[in-house]
């Protein structure tokens, strides 16, 4: 895959200007550098309480601002992922061992950051029979133990090969099950080996029919060599399987050992991925360059609320022959 210098902006069907990848980033992916009070309580925060963070682990460009409002998403079961995806930058080996107490300081950080909504995540734990389901259960229940009024999201792994590891955790009752397609289908054998687009499309329909009140959530990166039909088809896939809400963003390099960025995808482009999502009939969409799956996320749910109110809650009957 070569990177060749550009001569310039060039033009992909009239509509779509790539930026040479050797050419710094465009202006409207410039972040501030993590600084402030509330950035440092945050941090000091999770380290008191020995949590991870996807913010932290996967170099998230959004972590100043979401820690300066005490927003962070909490990545269960260790640092260690099982898996080997080319985008992310999370370490990848054995798992490390599971710690029984972690549910209950995640409640007691959940507490303390007076979080309305909270985004529990996890490494992929191939090497755990439930694929680490009965942890995000447990973290769950701490939280609404402990924090009755917090709303709790869950962006989990594919569960793959884990029986009823996607059962158990929907029937805990989660306001957001989040579950990313990543990329397009064709790009899944580079970007994500190890999974199945299938496979996750299927688990956001196995959620949906197991408890159809559940909003169910799922997001894609652009800038890994997809093109315009391709992600218009993963919408219309994804609202075969009554997903709610998504999300669709920049991807960015992490590191030199993960893929390149094959283009810089320009903010109106995302505006019009936006409408196509919105005539689809998704109740939340969140397309930018800077969006990530739990950017924004308190405030999301509050506007996925409003609009099943607005619209009518969706038949679960409709995706039931899809699981």
């Amino acid at each position: 895959m070569s990177e060749q210098r550009s001569k310039g902006p060039a033009k992909i069907d009239d509509t779509r200007e790539v930026i040479s990848l050797r050419s710094k980033k465009p202006d409207w992916l410039r972040v501030k550098a993590p600084s402030g009070e509330g950035y440092r309580a945050t941090r000091e925060l999770v380290r008191g309480l020995a949590l991870n963070t996807v913010c932290e682990e996967a170099a998230c460009p959004n972590i100043g601002e979401c820690w300066a409002k005490g927003h962070a998403t909490v990545m269960l079961l260790g640092r260690v992922c099982t898996r080997a995806c080319g985008f992310c930058n999370i370490a990848t080996g054995l798992g490390d061992e599971v710690d029984p107490h972690e549910p209950a300081r995640v409640a007691a950080a959940v507490e303390r950051l007076r979080l309305r909504h909270v985004v529990l995540t996890s490494v992929d734990r191939d090497d755990l029979d439930d694929g680490g389901a009965r942890h995000f259960v447990e973290a769950i229940k701490a939280i609404r133990k402990q924090c009755s009024e917090t709303t709790v999201e869950v962006l989990t792994p594919d569960f793959r090969r884990k029986q009823g590891s996607i059962e158990l955790v929907a029937d805990a009752r989660p306001d957001v099950y989040n579950h990313n397609l990543e990329t397009v289908s064709r790009l899944y054998r580079r970007v994500r080996p190890g999974a199945s687009y299938d496979h996750s499309l299927k688990l956001l329909a196995r959620v949906k029919r197991r408890s159809p009140s559940v909003f169910t959530k799922s997001g894609i990166m652009l800038g890994l060599g997809e093109n315009r039909d391709e992600v218009l088809e993963v919408m219309d896939h994804l609202r075969a399987v009554g997903c709610d809400f998504i999300t669709i963003g920049q991807y960015l390099r992490p590191s030199k050992k993960n893929l390149p960025v094959e283009r810089y995808v320009h903010p109106s482009e995302f505006s019009n991925f936006e409408k196509e999502a919105r005539d689809r009939g998704f109740y939340m969409v969140s397309a930018s360059p800077m969006t990530r799956s739990s950017y924004h996320a308190d405030a999301d749910f509050e506007k996925l609320q409003e609009n099943r109110l607005t619209f009518g809650e969706q038949s679960s009957a409709q995706f039931e022959e899809t699981a």
